[in-house]
């Protein structure tokens, strides 16, 4: 089910079909080294599982990004609930695969989450986390129009929240 779309994506709900895929990314060391450790196959469909509650949950989780051009699967981007530093939160998030970094998509694909979160779920701000040394996540929350919100530590590193509000 198409959850929505942009100019060169779109994204929809996430189905254990896609393990293969989405192993692409999550099972990868570099996509994932700021992470405390790639994700084994079983994780992943643990990461599926947990987004799938999250959509009957909250209406929202993390979403597949499909690649319009070929309808290709390039990662997940989306809304999911985190906690920072004590407050839990809308947080956009996203993963793609090596191979489609640089391009403009996460960037595009979270754009149009920000959006979503403001005209569709009502939220008034969203958030972005990351750690400390994952600057090019900070670069694509930054391109969607978020700024500094406070760091904070969690896992025992030091992260930095960034926000947007609905305007």
């Amino acid at each position: 089910m198409k959850v929505m779309e942009t100019e060169r994506l779109y994204l929809r709900e996430l189905t254990l079909d896609d393990v293969t895929e989405l192993s692409k990314v999550l099972s990868d060391p570099e996509s994932m080294q700021y992470y405390p450790e790639p994700f084994n196959q079983e994780k992943v469909k643990q990461w599926i599982r947990w987004n799938m509650e999250s959509y009957q949950k909250y209406q929202h989780g993390l979403w597949a990004v499909i690649l319009k051009n070929g309808e290709k699967f390039i990662g997940d981007c989306g809304i999911t609930m985190q906690e920072i530093d004590g407050e839990k939160v809308p947080e956009i998030g996203f993963h793609m695969i090596k191979d489609y970094w640089n391009k403009g998509y996460a960037t595009e694909a979270a754009i149009a989450c920000k959006q979503y979160a403001f005209d569709k779920l009502g939220y008034s701000k969203v958030f972005s986390y990351t750690t400390f040394k994952n600057v090019p996540s900070q670069k694509v929350a930054k391109n969607m129009g978020m700024q500094m919100y406070k760091v904070f530590e969690k896992n025992g590193e030091r992260q930095i929240a960034q926000v947007a509000f609905n305007q």
